[in-house]
């Protein structure tokens, strides 16, 4: 994808009617040919660019000063709407490793199906320290996940306060890893879009 058809048609977007709040840029790719039951996109892609901090909680043994934490002795008042409140408050869930069974059996029911549960890829820790920690949000913070629940991605790439290049740059960086976990590639994209929050979408051409 060119990164010119991207710039152009951001330009476009901020030609139409201006809100009283920063919108999402978001990514739509239309698939084809894909059978959602049979394969599966499961990816996190790390952006250059963030888009915003996310609100982070953390399964640990003792209780974190840079991040809101649930310790195991807490575990057992996390209970039906407790632990769906839990999930709705927060963007993303990490753990000590040590922790995991726990961590499966208190809350893998919520969290499982929302996509939240911490996992190998992003969200685990081996150590409790400051730095382990620090190192894990800020990677966090500049990590989307894609999954495909349906023929069709959506997925948010920036907000309406950055600058173009560096929305361009996430969009040519989420695309790129979507090609390439897709078997047949470009043959199972349909079309590929961007739109603001409320705006109407952009086709981009897909070279």
């Amino acid at each position: 994808m060119n990164k010119e058809i991207i710039l152009k048609a951001l330009q476009e977007l901020r030609k139409q009617e201006k809100r009283k709040f920063s919108q999402t840029v978001d990514l739509i790719i239309n698939l084809k040919n894909f059978d959602i039951k049979r394969e599966n996109i499961n990816l996190f892609v790390s952006l250059p660019y963030k888009i915003k901090d996310k609100k982070v909680c953390a399964f640990l043994t003792k209780k974190s000063n840079i991040v809101n934490t649930i310790t195991k002795a807490e575990f057992e008042g996390y209970k039906g709407k407790k632990t769906k409140k839990l999930s709705k408050d927060y963007d993303f869930f990490i753990s000590i490793a040590s922790l995991m069974p726990s961590v499966a059996t208190s809350f893998g029911r919520v969290l499982g199906p929302l996509g939240k549960m911490p996992s190998p890829q992003l969200g685990m820790i081996l150590k409790e320290d400051d730095k382990s920690i620090e190192e894990i949000l800020e990677k966090i913070n500049k990590t989307i996940r894609v999954r495909s629940k349906e023929p069709s991605l959506k997925i948010p790439v920036g907000n309406e306060g950055m600058k173009d290049e560096e929305i361009a740059e996430n969009i040519l960086a989420v695309y790129n890893a979507v090609l390439n976990a897709l078997t047949r590639k470009k043959e199972s994209i349909r079309a590929v879009l961007i739109k603001f929050t409320m705006t109407k979408p952009i086709k981009l051409e897909v070279k």
